[in-house]
């Protein structure tokens, strides 16, 4: 079971075209996905349908659908896939931006982490302007 938040964990089906000589591209994907880091699990429906677990953080489904699409793997463009892809791409974009994930960052918790700590008001901070840090 996944450690984070439900919000920021996801669950996606990815289809294939039928039209591939590997008739099984789901158990092909979904053997190919199970090693990636990010992916909290990955479940072959049918011949052309995988169901993928991962936290947005690490990864989005148009990562996955650009590794896959790289390694040869045929997906359904059927114009409700398309749809329901864009749709998706586009949802989990803008969540990725508001957690301050910028596009193909892959550790953007740490300098949300970050930049929290640099705002926050506390003693580690020196309150001297920096022209005059300098001369210490």
């Amino acid at each position: 079971m996944s450690k984070h938040p439900d919000s920021l964990s996801k669950q996606r089906d990815i289809a294939f075209c039928t039209l591939h000589p590997d008739q099984n591209q789901a158990a092909t994907a979904a053997a190919l996905l199970r090693d990636l880091d990010g992916i909290d699990g990955v479940e072959e429906l049918s011949e052309t349908l995988v169901r993928v677990r991962y936290h947005i953080n690490n990864v989005c489904l148009a990562d996955l659908e650009r590794l896959l699409e790289e390694r040869g793997f045929h997906l359904d463009n059927s114009l409700i896939h398309r749809m329901r892809r864009a749709l998706v791409h586009y949802v989990e974009e803008t969540q990725r931006s508001n957690m301050g994930c910028g596009k193909g960052d892959s550790n953007c918790t740490t300098k949300v982490f970050i930049n929290r700590y640099q705002k926050r008001n506390h003693g580690c901070q020196d309150e001297r302007p920096k022209h005059w840090r300098r001369y210490l």
